[in-house]
């Protein structure tokens, strides 16, 4: 009688055990579902620019097509809103997690409730500084280092005519933000070389037009030696064409500017020689998303970086690519 109570006992623990550990999640051996069973849980940084609202479009329409269900939120630039919503799609039990993260830090809390869970996270666009990569399956994103370099290394090339100092003034991103931290750095490194050419002033204008404009103009009062004008994004560059033009001066001539992106608006702007240089970086994420998840579900493993191409455009580039340019 002990004997069959404690087989009983035995066999009763396994069963809790085996729910307590719930279903595999997508993507695990035997865990796989067809696509269109699939739930994923988009948070979005916001709409702070016309980067932001062709990768929000793009992956939308990726999943439409794909017929895999997307739970999307716009977290108006704020990391708490971000968590929240992160939070959110947990609760729900979604298949997996994908975000663009407002800021570098402050991730590692939410993103192991998601690993406790059971659920899958891809971060698109900017990283993390999480020292436990096993909190994410993947990042996919650019480059933003050798963005920043590309853009410091045309610099240096068009300096290389100048007679005396080349002063420039930089228009930062979100503070904080993966982009900002690294275009920065890339470019800081690639303008070391020509010691003639000095960030004289560097500032946030948090990825906005109108911050752009703002900054430009407070700088270039504080600074009318500036020269040159460095953008972490074409919204911003654009604000600061607005600024030149106030002060009376000529963009693309009196004041240059490099920027980064290539969006349509942008590419505008250097086809119409407001601006000298945009190195680009690719919004249109959504298949590549599409495709890390198809693999994840089918229980395959995804590198833990990956890279978009991208490239870079001078005016007459630009003029060239506008016709059948997709953002």
């Amino acid at each position: 009688m002990k004997k069959t109570i404690g087989l009983f006992a035995a066999g009763a623990l396994v069963l809790a055990l085996s729910a307590c550990g719930g279903a595999a999640p997508a993507g695990s051996a035997g865990g796989a579902k067809s696509l269109d069973q699939l739930v994923v849980g988009f948070a979005q940084v916001g709409a702070e620019s016309g980067w932001r609202t062709a990768n929000t479009k793009d992956i939308q329409a990726s999943f439409k097509e794909a017929n895999i269900k997307l739970q999307f939120s716009d977290a108006q630039q704020k990391q708490e809103n971000q968590i929240k919503a992160i939070r959110s799609y947990i609760q729900q039990k979604v298949d997996y997690i994908a975000f663009s993260p407002v800021v570098q830090t402050g991730w590692d809390a939410v993103l192991n409730e998601a690993k406790a869970a059971n659920i899958p996270v891809i971060l698109t666009d900017r990283a993390v500084d999480s020292k436990d990569t096993s909190l994410y399956k993947t990042f996919l994103g650019s480059d933003f280092i050798a963005e920043g370099k590309k853009a410091g290394d045309w610099l240096v090339a068009d300096a290389k005519s100048a007679s005396g100092p080349v002063n420039v003034i930089q228009l930062e991103g979100t503070t904080g933000s993966a982009p900002a931290i690294d275009r920065a750095k890339g470019f800081a490194d690639a303008i070391a070389t020509n010691p003639n050419i000095k960030v004289v002033a560097s500032q946030t204008g948090d990825f906005t037009r109108a911050g752009g404009k703002q900054v430009a103009e407070a700088l270039l009062k504080s600074h009318p030696e500036a020269t040159v004008i460095y953008a972490h994004n074409d919204d911003m560059g654009l604000g600061a064409i607005e600024a030149i033009e106030a002060a009376g001066k000529v963009p693309g001539k009196d004041i240059k500017i490099i920027t980064v992106d290539a969006v349509h608006d942008g590419m505008q702007a250097l086809a119409d020689g407001k601006i000298n240089f945009i190195v680009e970086c690719s919004p249109l994420l959504g298949k590549q998303l599409i495709d890390i998840i198809t693999k994840l579900n089918a229980g395959q493993t995804v590198p833990a970086r990956i890279v978009t191409e991208e490239g870079t455009f001078t005016p007459e580039q630009a003029k060239a690519a506008l016709p059948n340019r997709k953002y």
